[in-house]
């Protein structure tokens, strides 16, 4: 039962927002500071979705919160298609500096869909085919474009009556759920040979580690397949790093992890430090391919969002934080092991992580692997309840996804976990 500010303020919701911009926990943030929130009520929560996997540097970090007011009292907008400006050129040398992607140029944009249906429109430009190739589980965005290409029908797709043409899906590979790397390629190898010509496929997209899907990691052999096929058929390889870019994996980009060099890499989340920020970075003999004009947009690389990118890069190189993001998945995965291991709570299991994106799975019975995502539902609710936030995912609906602030302490990462052990003993008491 809510109380106070959070009652009233979910009655104006209801009252002025429509039910499709669903929120998952009935809660207004009052204030953040690194990885804490606090509520209009006063409640205390961690903060193990950092904006889903955006705020990289924790909550108003403070070199960010500078950055962002020095830039605001030169101009806060002046828009690029109009006249240039310093930041925005910055934040693509810092992009191309960090790419792996030799002779790397950048353009900027506002969100993540914009950055994949950019990066699409650019692939079909070079390559002057229409085909696109995605994968089962894969989330890419809301828009369009970026809706066909995401590969997960609930609730994203559900009773939507037209999808793009020229887009085909494969499944990803999750062996845990029945499908290895040797069968995901068998498919795409069926898909060229019965469905499209590999001389009419533009691009193939992938997340190196899925997020909406499960937070399943691609294996980096499987990674390294896809860019020879790509290579043998004159495919451009897409790496869409929105949410396991910016350090989050333990590398800068989850791609990095295979040794493949992408075409195209689209880029948003945590790229502006909590101001929406997105871009697509590739090679100059493809980006070159769309003409003057044809890429941006009004607000695309705001000039505040610009200056606290630029914040963000320097955070993350001085402070550490692509060992920090390793640091924490040993730590949070060896403390999620011992907690599956115990006989009061829900069955868990298939902990994982790629760097500080971990994941645990719930299952209907100990020793089975039988999805159980109302109980992944439950989880995250008794967590909120504790004082953690969590966030439900996967085609399965079955997986927890831990994305905690790369600033994090080993402290506080404890009391999450805390809060977490408590939640799951107290369902397990009520089962």
């Amino acid at each position: 039962m809510e109380s106070g500010m959070t009652a009233t303020l979910l009655d104006r919701r209801k009252a002025a927002v429509p039910a499709g911009a669903a929120t998952s926990y009935p809660i207004f943030v009052d204030r953040a500071e690194g990885s804490e929130l606090w509520d209009t009520d006063g409640k205390h929560y961690v903060d193990f979705v950092a904006g889903i996997a955006v705020m990289n540097v924790g909550h108003r970090h403070p070199r960010v919160m500078a950055a962002i007011a020095s830039q605001m009292e030169r101009y806060a907008h002046v828009a690029w298609p109009v006249q240039h400006y310093e930041p925005y050129i910055a934040v693509c040398e810092r992009l191309n500096a960090v790419a792996p992607i030799k002779d790397a140029v950048s353009f900027l944009v506002n969100t993540g869909a914009e950055a994949t249906e950019n990066a699409v429109k650019i692939a079909r430009l070079a390559t002057g085919r229409p085909g696109i190739i995605a994968f089962t589980g894969s989330f890419h965005g809301r828009t369009n474009l970026a809706l066909s290409l995401t590969g997960k029908v609930a609730p994203l797709r559900a009773g939507y009556p037209h999808f793009q043409p020229g887009i085909f899906h494969v499944p990803f590979p999750v062996p845990d759920h029945g499908t290895s790397e040797e069968e995901s390629l068998r498919a795409l190898d069926h898909l060229l040979r019965a469905s499209i010509s590999p001389d009419q496929v533009a691009a193939i997209l992938v997340e190196p580690v899925q997020g909406e899907g499960g937070y399943y990691m691609a294996p980096p052999a499987f990674l390294r397949k896809l860019a020879e096929i790509c290579t043998q058929h004159g495919i451009l390889f897409i790496a869409d790093e929105i949410q396991s870019g910016f350090g989050r994996t333990g590398k800068f980009f989850a791609i990095e992890h295979s040794g493949v060099e992408p075409d195209l890499i689209p880029v948003a989340k945590a790229i502006g430090g909590g101001l929406p920020l997105a871009g697509v970075i590739g090679k100059r003999s493809v980006m070159d391919k769309a003409l003057p004009g044809s890429l941006g947009g009004t607000f695309a690389g705001n000039p505040l969002a610009c200056a606290a990118s630029l914040a963000v890069f320097d955070i993350i190189r001085d402070e550490g934080l692509l060992d920090r993001a390793t640091a924490i998945g040993v730590h949070l995965t060896a403390c999620l092991t011992r907690i599956a291991a115990r006989n009061d709570i829900p069955p868990i299991g298939a902990v994982r992580a790629l760097g500080a994106m971990v994941a645990f799975e719930v299952f209907k019975s100990e020793g089975d692997r039988v999805p159980d995502p109302e109980m992944t539902k439950a989880i995250a609710t008794r967590a909120a309840a504790e004082g953690l936030l969590l966030l439900p995912c996967g085609y399965w609906g079955n997986t927890i996804r831990i994305a905690p602030p790369l600033t994090t302490s080993d402290s506080l990462l404890d009391e999450g976990l805390t809060r977490l052990t408590r939640a799951l003993t107290g369902l397990n008491a009520t089962r």
